[in-house]
């Protein structure tokens, strides 16, 4: 009997696509790609954006046209591996679980966010009742008569993945607000960082050591680096018990935090390490640290590691390189198998020239790194992001009123402090404007730093926007002002000669500096 092979080339196209939505990060541009390839003509340009907000990703009309073409092509490939003439070659199989497993989240999608939301709030391990259901439609396309696909030998292990899909798009969506392009970039890192860019070799192995990649954070302060750390914390794979219908841990109660900039030295290392009874004044009993409480699918979270004293960093190095630990005044050796997440507003790179900050500590820390935009830059490429953040920050404080407050607030930034507001202290700012403007209706920044032309330079030198030339003009000019136009202190100050000084001042701009420093003085 000759053999037919189980794709042809129109549906090769077609579930090479599919495989490739089914693995790719879907706050990237290749989904996008894949999408419009996959359908063509039906594809709706309109809707290429679903992943900048939450409300649009169950609705998108290109989603539910992948979704139904990957449906339609499951059952044909199904009904086609029911002859034994079809013979599957190369990697045929594989494309064609990758396309099952697309149709079962989705067909058990709805069920999966339930699952989530019920966990999120009633805490504990989550259940899925619904798990006979998803087995038996898995059985029914992994297992064609004479075959097994490899993802049903292993089905409970696949099931956490597609939870652990789900929970990641929960909290990206929950913790990161905004549909700027700062945001959807910072989504993207967040993803990989929970998953990885090889979402097939995650699947088969790099789940289980994945708390062996610590993710440093950095960012100003106030940007929300903690909720990034809870995004990822909260995401992590969980094993699911078949027999119980339930998952191992509660995704909510894994995750501690230590904010290390509050924090006396000797209390960070007691809460770290733990202590016996009698290890230093006021040790009454012997007590464990959060190295020791934390479980294997758990994540401690260290806000602020730059002001890690240097004697902790040197047991944190150790914690980090053996998964080894010892409580103050004890000499018992104990392992941790959870993950480290730690952020930081600092250079660390400049702290370890000063000589503050370890620099083999640095790369142990460094494995994954993610960078945070600041509220300025996200709200320069969508001002409507300060809109999302306002409505996002009053609905967690005042629930029904926050479509009113939200407007209320940010009519009165808009009038009050303008469009080109720098934001200095981030979102955390803007959550202390929003009760400020609740209680008050006004907002008193510590600085009313506009955009004006020294934050100008200073930008502009960030960014190297300037010729030697200009960079000379302006800064000389800026010196000249702050010293009252005494070109004699300027020139001491700048260790110029007066008549050079002279020569690169513009009085144009000293005028526009002495205007904005006259502003700023009523």
């Amino acid at each position: 009997m000759p053999t037919k092979r189980l794709l042809t080339p129109k549906d090769r196209a077609a579930a090479q696509c599919i495989s490739r939505l089914s693995l790719c990060n879907p706050f990237l541009a290749d989904r996008i790609a894949c999408e419009r390839q996959l359908l063509g003509d039906d594809y709706d340009a309109s809707a290429a954006t679903w992943n900048l907000s939450p409300a649009l990703e169950g609705d998108d009309p290109n989603v539910e046209a992948v979704v139904g073409r990957a449906t339609e092509l499951a059952r044909r490939l199904r009904r086609r591996l029911d002859d034994p003439a079809v013979q599957p070659v190369d990697d045929e199989l594989q494309l064609y679980e990758d396309v099952v497993l697309l149709v079962l989240y989705y067909r058990f999608h709805e069920r999966l966010r339930d699952m989530v939301a019920s966990a999120a709030t009633s805490g504990g391990p989550a259940r899925a009742p619904f798990y006979a259901d998803f087995r038996r439609e898995a059985r029914e396309l992994l297992a064609p008569p004479g075959r097994e696909l490899p993802a049903l030998r292993e089905l409970g292990h696949v099931f956490a993945c597609l939870y652990q899909i789900r929970r990641a798009f929960h909290h990206v969506f929950f913790f990161l607000v905004g549909a700027s392009e700062p945001t959807a970039r910072l989504r993207a890192a967040v993803w990989q960082s929970i998953f990885s860019h090889d979402m097939r070799r995650y699947r088969q192995t790099l789940h289980r050591h994945m708390a062996d990649y610590a993710v440093l954070i950095h960012g100003p302060s106030g940007s929300g680096k903690e909720l990034i750390a809870r995004a990822i914390g909260f995401s992590r794979y969980i094993p699911f018990r078949e027999r119980e219908q339930q998952f191992t841990e509660d995704f909510l109660g894994s995750f501690q935090v230590l904010h290390i900039a509050a924090m006396a030295p000797n209390l960070i290392e007691s809460e770290l390490f733990g202590h016996k009874r009698g290890a230093f004044t006021g040790a009454v009993s012997d007590r464990q640290g959060w190295f020791e409480q934390c479980p294997p699918l758990g994540t401690v979270f260290l806000d602020e590691i730059g002001e890690l004293d240097p004697q902790i960093q040197v047991k944190l190095l150790r914690v980090l390189q053996s998964r080894t630990f010892q409580r103050l005044g004890e000499t018992r050796t104990r392992q941790f198998h959870g993950k480290v997440i730690t952020a930081t507003h600092r250079d660390l790179g400049e702290a370890i020239e000063a000589g503050s900050f370890r620099e083999d500590l640095f790369y142990r820390l460094c494995g994954d790194q993610i960078e945070v935009p600041t509220l300025r830059d996200r709200v320069r490429s969508d001002p409507q992001e300060l809109g999302d953040l306002l409505l996002f920050l009053a609905r967690r404080e005042l629930g029904d009123d926050a479509a009113v407050v939200a407007e209320e607030a940010g009519q009165w930034i808009r009038e009050h402090l303008g469009d080109d507001y720098d934001w200095p202290g981030n979102v955390r700012e803007l959550e202390q404007c929003l009760r400020n403007i609740v209680l008050r209706r006004e907002y008193r920044p510590r600085s009313r730093r506009r955009l004006d032309q020294r934050d100008g330079l200073l930008r502009a030198v960030g960014d190297g926007a300037l010729t030697a030339a200009e960079l000379l003009r302006r800064y000389v000019t800026q010196v000249v002002v702050d010293a009252g136009d005494n070109l004699e202190a300027a020139a001491r100050r700048l260790e110029l000669d007066r008549r050079t000084v002279k020569r690169h001042l513009d009085a144009e701009l000293a005028d526009e500096l002495r205007a904005t420093n006259s502003r700023r003085s009523r």
